[in-house]
């Protein structure tokens, strides 16, 4: 028995006791950073690029080609810009530029969504260089605002625009240049116009049909 009354076994267990409190309190307090860590982690996984890499087998045109992965052929639309289309001025000089860079080459292609066609809309790396940006800069492509959100990325695309405009570099050169998005929209209006007078074409001449047989039963 000691000064205080208590044996060692007492004091002992009093030890263990306080030990335990001890680590409990260390414990409550480490779940605060527990739980931080862990949500670190979560929004860091979260946000990881998935990229991966193929070989360019056809370039389609200016922002569209096809790439094999493992024995598979996808589809690539270039983020955030857009190409002159076909039959418009520049559209094979878009084209050659992306063939130059791309064709052939292991190229990494870093995802951003699919379109309605199923195509990867993507950000497509070839020889150091991110084509959807060169395109830009070389005066061969619009950056695109409507489909463009992901910053700072697209503000340097709308930059590089303006910067190309500025030089007249491209397509630049042209006195009105037109959006791929407008001319399509043209295309569109003047294709309907087209069916229309067709259609109207064929009705009048079956009018004339008509009266051709009717002044003959005459």
């Amino acid at each position: 028995m000691s000064n205080h009354g208590y044996s060692r076994a007492d004091q002992l267990n009093c030890k263990l006791m306080t030990a335990n409190c001890q680590l409990k309190k260390l414990t409550i307090m480490q779940k605060p950073y527990s739980l931080l860590i862990s949500l670190i982690l979560l929004l860091v996984s979260a946000g990881t690029v998935h990229a991966w890499e193929g070989v360019v087998t056809k370039v389609i045109d200016g922002d569209s080609l096809q790439i094999r992965q493992d024995g598979n052929i996808y589809e690539i639309r270039l983020y955030g810009i857009d190409t002159p289309e076909y039959k418009q001025p520049y559209s094979n000089k878009a084209k050659q530029f992306t063939k130059r860079l791309a064709y052939k080459q292991t190229v990494t292609v870093e995802k951003k969504d699919i379109d309605r066609y199923g195509r990867i809309v993507a950000l497509v790396f070839s020889q150091g260089k991110l084509i959807n940006r060169d395109l830009v800069r070389a005066g061969l492509a619009w950056f695109y605002p409507k489909y463009c959100l992901e910053q700072p990325l697209c503000g340097e695309l709308e930059s590089l625009e303006r910067q190309a405009r500025k030089e007249r570099r491209g397509l630049w050169r042209e006195n009105l240049p037109v959006s791929p998005w407008d001319w399509k929209r043209q295309e569109k209006i003047s294709g309907s116009k087209s069916r229309s007078g067709k259609d109207l074409h064929f009705l009048n001449w079956r009018r004339w049909l008509n009266f051709l047989d009717d002044a003959v039963s005459l």
